[in-house]
C-alpha cells in the first residue's frame, strides 16, 4: 500500500509557514511524505477590528479547521496561544512540540518614556492590563497584524513601544537589537508552544504525528490552558499563565487582571510534575474564589 502524503495546513504568515516547515522536517526525517497547503485565516484579513470584537474563539484557527472538516488538508500547525481551549468535534490535539522562549518583550524607539508619559502597542488584553498595573500613567494603543507589520506600524507611528512575544521573533529572525525582556509579565497561556491537531478519524496522520509530541510541554501547557479554561468560560479576558517542570517539580504561576490593571489577583505554586492532572483549574478555581468571579463579570459587561 502506498503511503500517503501528510497535507500540513498553515496560515501564510512567515511566523506560521515557519511553523509548518519545522513540522514539516521533523515528519519527512521520520520518513513520512508531506506537503504545505496554505491558507489565509478571517483574522489575518480582518486587520481593522481589534481582536476581542470578533468573537475571538479561534479567529486564528477557524479557516484551518474548516479546511480539515472538509478533507483539504490533514493536520494543522498552530501558535498554541491562538488555539481555543476547546476544539471542534472531531479534530483532536495529537503533539505540542518542545517550547520556545516563552517571554513577552517590549521593542522600543528610545526607554527614557518609562519614567513619565508613553504610548504602549499591544493588542492583547492581557498585555495591555499587565502593563498599565505596573505604568499606571501611560496610553496602551490597539495593533494589528502579523509580526512583521507590526514591527512596520511601530516605525510609522508616533509611539513608544510595543510588545511581542520573544519566540515568534526569535523564530523568523526579526528580533531587533532595541528590545528589553519583560521578564516580570506573565505570558498568555501556551506562550511559545506549537502544537499541532489532526482528525480523530485519520488514524495514519495522527500516529505519525504523535510521534512529535514533547510530554513536559504538553503537560505545562495543558496546566495552563485549563487555569484559563476554567477561569474564562469561553469569555476573552486579560490572563498570564506558566507553568515550568524543573527536577521533576511543576512551578505554577498564574493571574487574572481587570482591563484597567487596577486590580490583579495572581497564584504561585509548586507541586510534583506527576501530580499536574486537575492542577490548572484548582488554581483557577482559587482566584475565582477570591473575586475572580466578581471581576469576569465586571470584565464580560465593559468588553459587551
Amino acid at each position: 500500500m502506498e503511503m500517503k502524503t501528510i497535507r500540513i495546513g498553515t496560515r501564510d504568515s512567515q511566523l506560521a509557514l515557519w511553523q509548518a516547515h519545522t513540522v514539516q522536517s521533523e515528519l519527512e526525517a521520520l520518513g513520512f511524505k508531506t506537503e504545505i497547503v496554505s491558507v489565509k485565516s478571517t483574522g489575518d484579513l480582518l486587520l481593522n477590528k481589534p481582536l476581542y470584537e470578533l468573537g475571538i474563539t479561534g479567529i486564528f484557527t477557524k479557516t484551518l479547521d474548516v479546511a480539515m472538516i472538509n478533507g483539504n488538508v490533514d493536520i494543522a500547525v498552530h501558535s498554541m496561544k491562538d488555539v481555543p481551549t476547546r476544539l471542534p468535534k472531531g479534530i483532536i490535539q495529537t503533539a505540542v512540540l518542545p517550547r520556545a522562549n516563552t517571554r513577552d518583550i517590549l521593542v522600543y524607539k528610545e526607554l527614557d518614556f518609562l519614567n513619565g508619559e508613553g504610548t504602549v502597542a499591544t493588542g492583547s488584553l492581557r498585555r495591555q492590563a499587565q502593563w498599565l498595573n505596573k505604568y499606571p500613567t501611560h496610553n496602551v494603543t490597539d495593533i494589528r497584524g502579523n509580526v512583521n507589520t507590526r514591527l512596520k506600524k511601530l516605525q510609522d507611528n508616533p509611539w513608544n513601544a510595543a510588545i511581542f512575544a520573544k519566540a515568534g521573533l526569535e523564530r523568523i529572525e526579526v528580533l531587533p537589537e532595541n528590545h528589553i525582556d519583560l521578564d516580570w509579565m506573565i505570558p498568555a497561556p501556551a506562550q511559545g508552544a506549537m502544537v499541532v491537531v489532526t482528525m480523530e478519524s485519520d488514524s495514519f496522520s495522527t500516529e505519525a504525528v504523535q510521534k512529535l509530541n514533547h510530554l513536559p510541554t504538553e503537560i505545562c501547557t495543558h496546566v495552563e490552558r485549563e487555569f484559563l479554561q476554567v477561569l474564562e468560560g469561553g469569555c476573552t479576558a486579560p490572563i498570564g499563565a506558566l507553568a515550568t517542570i524543573v527536577n521533576d517539580n511543576l512551578h505554577f504561576e498564574g493571574m487574572l487582571l481587570s482591563l484597567d490593571g487596577k486590580q490583579k489577583m495572581a497564584t504561585k505554586k509548586t507541586i510534583p510534575s506527576k501530580d499536574y492532572k486537575g492542577f490548572g483549574k484548582a488554581c483557577a478555581i482559587e482566584i475565582l474564589d477570591r473575586g475572580g468571579r466578581e471581576l469576569m463579570v465586571k470584565i464580560k459587561k465593559e468588553l459587551a
